[in-house]
Formats: C-alpha cells, sequence, structure tokens
C-alpha cells in the first residue's frame, strides 16, 4: 500500500480573490482547513495508513513539486480546500478531477459518496471536471505525477456549511478518511505508475497500454499511452503541430521506451479540442477550427458563437436564466456588433462577472448591471455599483467599456457607461491587459479565456 499527500490551502484555485469589499476572513479560513485535516491525518495513522503533509508555508507551485520529489508508486494525493463564492445558497462538497479521466472522476465520486454518506446532513455536489473550474484547469489535478484531486469541503460564505464542519468536524474527518482508504486500497491492486523521478530500479518496467490518436478526423500513424488513467502523446506530435513545447510543464510530461510524452490534456491549453472515447480507446484531437484561434482574447473583432449557442450555455451552467434573461445572449450580439466588439468575449465576461447570473458579487439583477461596472465619480454617495433602467442599457454600458479599453474609434450610441471617459482609450485590445485594470484577480483574462473555449466546445465550434 502507498501513502498519501495531504496538502491543504495550498493555492486553492490558483488565483481566486477577494476585493475590500469582499473580504470573509481567509486566515480564519484556514485555521478551519488545519483543524479538519489534522483530524484526518490522526484518523488515518490510526489505520496505520502512511500520510506525508506538505509544509503550510509552501504555495501552490512548490507544494506540488515538493510532492512530486517524494511521490513513489501507488501514492495517491488530496488537496482540501474552502470554496469561495458570494451566493449565499450555495452548499455542499465538490472534489475535482482532471478531464477525460473516467477512473479519476470514480475515484472523487467515492471520496464525496464516503464524506456525505458519514454527515448526510452535507449536500454532496459530487464530481466535476478541471475544466469547470475558473481559468478551466487545476494544477494540483494535473501536475502532480501520482493520481490527485482536489476536494473543496464547504462554500465560505454559507453559515449552515461552516457551523456544520465546525460542530461535526470529527465525522468530517472520519469520512475523508474512509473515502482516502477506498482509494488507495483500489490503487495497490491497481497497476503501479511510475515516473522518471520515482521509479525504483529493482523492477522491470511497466508496459503502458497503447491508444490511438486521430487527429482532424485522419488516424495519427503513432500511438499514444495510458497512463493511470490520463492518456500521453509523443512529444514529437507537438512539435509537428507547431506547438512550442516549452509551454507545456516538464510535470506533463514521462519518457517511456526511450520516448517522450506530453499529457494530452495539457494541449487544450494551446487552443487545441482533446476528447476520448472510452469505447475504442481513441484519442480525438482537433486544431482546425471554424475560428482563428490566436485572436480569441482581442476584444475587438467579430464574436462566433450564435444567440441559440449562448442561450444553451448560459441555459447548462444555470437554467432559472432562462425565465428573466432569454433576450440577453440577442442583445449581447445585436449591442457588440454596432461598436465592433467581439461578443464572445463580452458574452463570457459577463458570465464570470455575474457568475452565470446568478450576481454572485452581490450587485442587485435589478441594476442590470452586468460586468460590475461603477457608478461615475457623482453617484457614489448612492453605492459603487452603477444601476441601468433596463438590460439593454446594462449591455450597452458594458460594451462601451470595453471598446473604451480596446479601441480608440468612436461610439455610434449614445454614451451610457459612466466612466468611459476616464479610460485611457486603446490602452488594452486584448484580455490580458484587462488583468489588473478591470479586475485585480491575477487570473482574471485567463478565466474569461477558459470559459470562451468551454462555450466554443458546447457549440461544435471547436
Amino acid at each position: 500500500m502507498g501513502k498519501i499527500f495531504i496538502s491543504a490551502g495550498h493555492g486553492g484555485f490558483e488565483g481566486s480573490f477577494r476585493d475590500l469589499s469582499e473580504m470573509t476572513g481567509g486566515a480564519m479560513e484556514t485555521a478551519e482547513l488545519a483543524a479538519t485535516r489534522d483530524l484526518v491525518i490522526a484518523e488515518l495513522r490510526s489505520r496505520g495508513i502512511s500520510i506525508t503533509i506538505p509544509s503550510d508555508d509552501l504555495n501552490l507551485t512548490e507544494a506540488i513539486a515538493w510532492i512530486n520529489a517524494r511521490a513513489t508508486s501507488q501514492d495517491v494525493a488530496l488537496s482540501l480546500q474552502i470554496d469561495i463564492a458570494n451566493a449565499s445558497e450555495l452548499r455542499g462538497t465538490t472534489a475535482y478531477y482532471i478531464t477525460n479521466n473516467a477512473l479519476r472522476k470514480r475515484q472523487a465520486e467515492i471520496l464525496t459518496s464516503a464524506l456525505t454518506k458519514r454527515v448526510p446532513e452535507i449536500i454532496n455536489r459530487g464530481a466535476k471536471a478541471d475544466t469547470i473550474a475558473g481559468i478551466g484547469s487545476l494544477s494540483f489535478c494535473r501536475q502532480i505525477s501520482v493520481p490527485s484531486i482536489l476536494l473543496e469541503l464547504v462554500f465560505s460564505n454559507n453559515s449552515q456549511d461552516k457551523l456544520l464542519m465546525q460542530t461535526r468536524r470529527r465525522d468530517y474527518a472520519i469520512g475523508i478518511a474512509d473515502g482516502l482508504q477506498a482509494w488507495i486500497n483500489e490503487t495497490a491492486t491497481t497497476i503501479p505508475v511510475y515516473t522518471p523521478s520515482n521509479r525504483p530500479t529493482n523492477i522491470k518496467p511497466v508496459a503502458y497500454p497503447e491508444i490511438n490518436i486521430n487527429l482532424n478526423g485522419q488516424s495519427y500513424e503513432e500511438k499514444g499511452i495510458l497512463v493511470s488513467g490520463n492518456v500521453f502523446v509523443p512529444a514529437d506530435l507537438v512539435d509537428r503541430l507547431g506547438f512550442d513545447l516549452n509551454q507545456i510543464p516538464l510535470t506533463c510530461r514521462l519518457r517511456y521506451q526511450s520516448i517522450v510524452y506530453v499529457q494530452a490534456i495539457a494541449l487544450r491549453e494551446l487552443n487545441t479540442s482533446v476528447s476520448w472515447d472510452s469505447t475504442t480507446r481513441t484519442l480525438y484531437l482537433k486544431t482546425i477550427f471554424k475560428v482563428f484561434t490566436g485572436q480569441i482574447d482581442q476584444i475587438m473583432g467579430v464574436g462566433n458563437a450564435s444567440e441559440v449557442q449562448m442561450l444553451m450555455f448560459l441555459k447548462n451552467n444555470n437554467e432559472a436564466v432562462l425565465t428573466n434573461y432569454s433576450d440577453l445572449p440577442q442583445i449581447y450580439r445585436e449591442e457588440a456588433e454596432i461598436e465592433g466588439v467581439n461578443h464572445d468575449v463580452a458574452f463570457c465576461q459577463m458570465c464570470i462577472e455575474t457568475g452565470f447570473l446568478r450576481f454572485v458579487k452581490g450587485i442587485e439583477p435589478e441594476k442590470n448591471n452586468f460586468a460590475s461596472l461603477g457608478a461615475a465619480a457623482s453617484s457614489m454617495a448612492n453605492g459603487s455599483a452603477a444601476s441601468f433602467a433596463d438590460q439593454r442599457t446594462g449591455v450597452r454600458a458594458h460594451i462601451q467599456q470595453l471598446k473604451a479599453y480596446a479601441s480608440n474609434a468612436p461610439l455610434f450610441k449614445p454614451l451610457v457607461a459612466p466612466r468611459f471617459h476616464l479610460v485611457a482609450r486603446g490602452i488594452a485590445p486584448v484580455l490580458h491587459q484587462l488583468t489588473g485594470r478591470w479586475a485585480i484577480d491575477p487570473l482574471y483574462d485567463r478565466k474569461i479565456l477558459a470559459l470562451i473555449r468551454r462555450l466554443y466546445e458546447s457549440a461544435g465550434i471547436f
């Protein structure tokens, strides 16, 4: 039997932040995680299970490197986190796994099921692919050399969740320990997974199963390999596609039978569509798109998603939107088209800012403020968030503010954005330049881009 690495609070969602109006006590949340983790550790050790813990002083990147340097075959890694959200109705526990990995999904379900079996009052939000996370991926799920899962225990702003964990902490710990024990026992019965850094010298090499690769509708001549449920492709294929191999972390590569392989899911960050058919054991890669992916981060331009595709995307992420916002995608397309703004960018930014129209940042829905726009200086006494008479005016203000940042061209509609004149025109034509200007989240642009990719994939655009 291997050992379990347990990390608590090392970076969470890699850049999640709260501004000064949303602070809820990060130090207290860290203490809550540490107290729960310590009980889990004590419970597992009482069962004779080996535990290893990275120092609390390490950040996420350092914790991942620390684990990889010490991981051996049959080990697993778990990150305990507290979710950050401002929608008070959100409750429950969620386990995140690396997307397209059916084995890891089942193991994530083992964890949430064990926890909610021990504490039935917890809402089981189930296992979710890490592409659902804000930036479209989670390093803890992807860059650790052994099977790894990120477990969100509660929502920080939900008083019921917090009280439940504080009063039933012992049961939380036992439930998590039950899930981890089932996971590590299962791992011990499977083929060991070795990487170049952890392979013992006294065993024969492991034979990884081969998988087929379908590239742009054609069978690729070389095979990939399946490693602990994760698909790897030859590094030579990455080079032939014209991608910079240096953009893929070394932790997402391995050497096997004198060939370097790359974790296929890492190609998503390079605007490649990645899907897996477990029945035929075939990896499908698509790089020929209906859009030029090198320009999806340009604020000015033409969007690609249709009104119906945007509406279905909204519905799939918040079914309640059809009641009051069924016309919003059409309004975004029309208003963006008038000013020459990419409606895909504006629409996905709206989804980030409002939490798919749940208005998670506390701005009342009746303000029709879809992008956390601030009010004009003269109106600050009435509240810092701008308010608009109807949905179209709110969307128009959002589009105008984007145009202020991205272009020097004049507006074609009367000005309604209250802070338009305060922007240095044309200072931010691409998304990454909005980070630190529109929002202080250091990963703000990556979250919007991740959502654009999800929109395009759901719409079949790529």
